[in-house]
């Protein structure tokens, strides 16, 4: 992408007074999720026509007026049309962490509706480009088997390499990062919680190597807090993993109106 750099938002005489304007901003893997990632995902999954279902905390006190009841909108699930797959929205349902980052996302699938438990799960936190989320769910829904591997690890790989992202010195065939070395995308051992029925998860010792699935995740600063992170069970299929990866190294701009601090002065920006 080839614009300005701006150090400053310059004054949009289109945007109403006190409002924000609109930038197309790249590196799309350091541009964030524009503080509206349960949106950019709930309308993909809308438009592919899976439900929603809220469930709602709060206090209700008697005799209290409707306006001062405290509600607060806890998890809110989406499911596909054939419920083997779902994806679960539960930031404001003290999620667990990654790479010290609340999980937002957490999408999951199985292999027949008749199995209560998920063959796998991907969660995203954060910050996460909410066009990386939702192109994930767009090639998970066109699967007929959303829990069956049809292809290698270094489907995902070539995606990135396809956008100029360099494999690792170390270990070409399982990482890559970007040219400023900001973001990593890299094929080991999987976190603590990370949901999958591969049953090596279960059987493994402690000194010992659980099984291996994606990781990606951007360090604006070598030591710093991330600024996101996307973590893979085992049993992910590496085309959907694929999927994400090519949309997260995309070098097509897009559009933000809130920038995040860490990466700001790192993004090329040109007024919508």
């Amino acid at each position: 992408m080839e614009a300005p750099l701006y150090p400053d938002f310059p004054l949009d005489p289109s945007t109403p007074r006190g409002g924000q304007p609109a930038f197309w901003v790249g590196p799309r893997h350091l541009a964030g999720d524009d503080g509206r990632l349960y949106d950019a995902v709930a309308d993909t999954l809308a438009s592919l026509g899976w439900t929603s279902l809220t469930i709602v905390r709060g206090r209700h006190e008697l005799d209290e007026e409707p306006e001062d009841r405290q509600v607060l909108r806890s998890t809110v699930l989406h499911v596909s049309p054939d419920a083997l797959r779902w994806a679960q929205w539960s930031l404001a349902d003290e999620p667990f962490h990654l790479g010290e980052l609340p999980i937002a996302w957490q999408i999951s699938a199985r292999a027949e509706t008749s199995s209560p438990l998920a063959q796998w799960s991907a969660y995203f936190t954060p910050d996460v480009p909410g066009e990386a989320v939702a192109d994930f769910l767009v090639a998970l829904d066109a699967r007929d088997q959303p829990a069956v591997p049809l292809a290698g690890p270094e489907l995902v790989l070539d995606a990135v390499a396809a956008h100029g992202w360099l494999r690792d010195i170390d270990q070409p065939q399982a990482a890559a990062t970007d040219p400023t070395f900001t973001s990593h995308i890299s094929l080991g051992e999987v976190p603590p919680l990370i949901q999958d029925a591969d049953p090596r998860a279960l059987t493994t010792e402690a000194d010992e190597a659980g099984p291996a699935g994606w990781q990606a995740w951007a360090e604006p600063a070598l030591g710093a807090p991330c600024l996101w992170a996307a973590s893979f069970g085992s049993s992910v299929p590496h085309d959907l993993v694929a999927a994400f990866a090519a949309s997260l190294s995309s070098t097509a701009p897009v559009l933000r109106r809130v920038l995040p601090e860490a990466t700001r002065e790192r993004l090329l920006r040109a007024p919508a």
